[in-house]
C-alpha cells in the first residue's frame, strides 16, 4: 500500500538524518582536537547520502515499481560513506602549545562551529519533516479503519 511505502521513506529520511547529527555532535566534540591517533589534527567528518532505488525483480515489478518517463521510482534516501573534509586544518600561533611546528604553528580541525551549528538546524528540520510525514500517514491508516468500521 501506498500509506505503508510513503512511511518507509520518511523512516529512511529519520535514520539519514538522526546519524548525520550524530556525525555533527561528533565534529562538535573534536572541535579543539590536535592530535588524534592517526596523527595531526582531527578532520570533519560528513555523511555521503544516496538516493535508495526500487529493485527491479521481474517484468510485472518494473511496470509497477517504474515512475514517470520510465525510471525507477525512489525507495528513500541511505547513508553510504562517512567522508572527510578536504578543508585544509586552521593553523594558530601558539608557540608554547605542545602540538606546535617549529614554527610555532598548531593545526587545530577543519571544524567550523557556525557552519555545524547551522547543518544540525537543517538536520533537524529535516528529521522533523519525516516524523511529520509519519505521523500524518499512521493518522491516515487510522482514519481508514474507523471508516471501514463504520
Amino acid at each position: 500500500m501506498r500509506i505503508f511505502r510513503s512511511i518507509d521513506i520518511a523512516g529512511s529520511g529519520l535514520t539519514a538524518n538522526r546519524l548525520w547529527m550524530d556525525v555533527i555532535s561528533g565534529n562538535l566534540a573534536n572541535v579543539n582536537t590536535t592530535r588524534t591517533p592517526a596523527g595531526g589534527p582531527y578532520v570533519r567528518r560528513v555523511p555521503v547520502f544516496h538516493e535508495r532505488l526500487m529493485d527491479a525483480v521481474g517484468e510485472q515489478d518494473n511496470r509497477v515499481k517504474k515512475g514517470w518517463f520510465g525510471m525507477y521510482a525512489s525507495s528513500g534516501v541511505r547513508v553510504t560513506d562517512i567522508g572527510t573534509d578536504a578543508t585544509p586544518p586552521r593553523l594558530a600561533y601558539q608557540p608554547d602549545h605542545p602540538d606546535a611546528n617549529a614554527e610555532g604553528y598548531v593545526a587545530y580541525p577543519n571544524v567550523n562551529v557556525v557552519r555545524e551549528m547551522a547543518d544540525m538546524m537543517v538536520a533537524s528540520r529535516a528529521y522533523e519533516a519525516n516524523l511529520a510525514v509519519v505521523d500524518t500517514g499512521k493518522a491516515l491508516w487510522n482514519s481508514g479503519l474507523e471508516i471501514m468500521r463504520g
